[in-house]
């Protein structure tokens, strides 16, 4: 298996990128959030995986092996295929993913393109025992609120990581916030966000 990839970037497509690596240029799998990163012509590191099909051999690349790990582990669940779980990889980075299975947040999951209502429970079910948070990301349940207010703002257009970003910054600086007040967090969130 092909663990790491360490050499020039020398094209960026959205969800692809080619490395150059000892004169082969190797074309890579990865997130449009990681594609937006990366600049031709400067020397980059990926963790990879090699995926191995009767038709191809597909490479997928990651900016660190915590999102390698992660992306192997959704794999594992019923109906996750490698595209979904880079799309779950897109949508969040690995510590709010890994939050979300532990929490058991259903709503947070079935933002991810492709997993759905069913494909979020399935996979609360058969990883929620498999992951810890890690990173200083709670592993206590989220406030009901929180979640109401993560919907909200991702209703106004915000992507759903950018809703859940702003949603933990208000529960930071509220921790005693509750349902009850949540026109005063939301309105509190835009103005975080410098929408107001």
């Amino acid at each position: 298996m092909i663990a790491s990839l360490t050499g020039t970037v020398k094209s960026i497509q959205s969800s692809t990128v080619v490395i150059e690596v000892g004169g082969v240029g190797m074309l890579v799998q990865i997130s449009p959030r990681l594609a937006a990163s990366l600049t031709i012509g400067l020397s980059t590191s990926l963790q990879t995986v090699l995926l191995v099909r009767e038709d191809a051999l597909t490479l997928y690349g990651f900016e660190a092996s915590a999102d390698r790990e992660l992306f192997e582990l959704l794999q594992t669940v019923s109906g996750i295929g490698p595209k979904v779980a880079q799309s779950a990889l897109n949508t969040y980075e690995t510590p709010q993913l890994i939050s979300a299975i532990f929490n058991g947040d259903g709503a947070i999951l079935e933002k991810i393109s492709g997993l759905g209502k069913k494909g979020a429970q399935r996979l609360i079910l058969e990883l929620k025992e498999k992951v810890v948070p890690t990173d200083g990301v709670s592993a206590s349940p989220a406030p009901a609120w929180r979640e109401k207010l993560t919907q909200a703002l991702t209703g106004l257009g915000f992507s759903p990581k950018e809703a859940l970003d702003t949603a933990e910054a208000v529960a930071l600086a509220n921790p005693q916030a509750s349902s009850e007040l949540i026109e005063n967090l939301l309105r509190e969130a835009l103005q975080l966000r410098g929408r107001m």
